[in-house]
C-alpha cells in the first residue's frame, strides 16, 4: 500500500462508512420488525438482525484501523502511528456472520428439528472452514501462497454450492408456492454474492499492485458484505413475512397451524 494516492484512501473510507449505515440501518429494521412475523420464524429475523449488527460493530473498527493505518500531512498520504491496516477484523467477522447466513436461511425454510440441525451443523462447520483457509492466504504477499490457500478455501465453498443447490431442492420444492421463490432467489443472492469474495481475493494476483490492489479489494468486499448480509437479510425477512401470512399469522406471535401443531 505504499502507493496509496489521498484520492484512494479517501474513496475506500467512504466505502467502509457506507457499509456502516448500510448495517446499522438493517439491524434496527430487522429487530424492530421482528413481531411483524410469527414466533415460528423470529429466530431466523434475529439471527438476520446478529449477523449485520457484528458487521457493523467490526466495520467500525476496520474504519478505525484504515483512518489510523494512513494520515494526510501537508497534501501527502504517509503512514500513520498505529501501522498498518489490520486485516484480521474482516476474518474475524467473517467466521461469525458467514456461518450465521447459513443458519438463517435453514431456520426461514421450517424444516423439521433434525434437518435443521444437521444442516445448520454442516453448512456452519463448512462456512468457517472456508473463512479459516482463506485468512492464511489473505495476509500473505506472495502469489504462489495466496493461490495455494485460495485452491484451499475453494473445497468447502463448492462443497456449500452442492448443499444449497442439491442438498436443499427437495425442501425448497416442498416450500408455500408464494415463497418459493423468494427461497429460491434467496438461494441464488447467497451464492452469486460469495462468489465475488473469491474473485477479489485474487486480485492482487493478476496484476493489481499497490494501492490499486488495496483499494479494489477493501471496495470488493465492502460490496459484497452489503449484498450478502443487508440484502440477503431483506430476502429472510419478506420470506418469513410471506410464510407467516401463508399460515394464517394474526399478530398475537402465532399462526393456527402453528398453534395446531403445538
Amino acid at each position: 500500500m505504499q502507493d496509496l494516492t489521498i484520492g484512494q484512501f479517501e474513496l475506500v473510507g467512504n466505502f467502509f462508512s457506507f457499509t456502516i449505515a448500510a448495517m446499522a440501518a438493517a439491524t434496527a429494521f430487522f429487530w424492530l420488525n421482528r413481531s411483524q412475523v410469527s414466533r415460528k420464524y423470529r429466530p431466523a429475523v434475529v439471527i438476520t438482525g446478529l449477523v449485520t449488527f457484528i458487521a457493523l460493530y467490526h466495520y467500525v473498527r476496520i474504519y478505525e484501523s484504515w483512518t489510523s493505518a494512513f494520515v494526510i500531512t501537508d497534501g501527502v498520504l504517509v503512514a500513520g502511528a498505529d501501522g498498518a491496516f489490520n486485516n484480521a477484523y474482516r476474518y474475524v467477522d467473517w467466521l461469525l456472520t458467514v456461518p450465521l447466513l447459513l443458519v438463517e436461511l435453514i431456520l426461514v425454510m421450517g424444516l423439521t428439528k433434525s434437518l435443521t440441525i444437521s444442516k445448520s451443523v454442516r453448512l456452519g462447520t463448512l462456512a468457517a472452514l472456508m473463512v479459516i483457509l482463506g485468512y492464511p492466504g489473505e495476509v500473505s504477499q506472495d502469489a504462489g501462497t495466496r493461490w495455494i490457500w485460495w485452491t484451499l478455501a475453494m473445497i468447502p465453498f463448492l462443497w456449500i454450492v452442492f448443499e444449497l443447490f442439491v442438498g436443499l431442492k427437495a425442501s425448497i420444492a416442498s416450500q408455500p408456492e408464494g415463497v418459493r421463490g423468494l427461497v429460491n432467489c434467496a438461494r441464488w443472492l447467497l451464492i452469486l454474492s460469495w462468489t465475488f469474495y473469491p474473485i477479489v481475493f485474487v486480485f492482487p494476483m493478476i496484476g493489481l499492485t499497490g494501492g490499486t490492489a488495496a483499494t479494489a479489494v477493501e471496495i470488493g468486499y465492502s460490496i459484497s458484505d452489503v449484498v450478502s448480509k443487508a440484502v440477503f437479510g431483506i430476502l429472510i425477512y419478506m420470506i418469513a413475512v410471506g410464510k407467516s401470512n401463508a399460515e394464517g399469522f394474526n399478530g398475537d406471535g402465532n399462526s393456527p397451524l402453528a398453534t395446531s401443531k403445538a
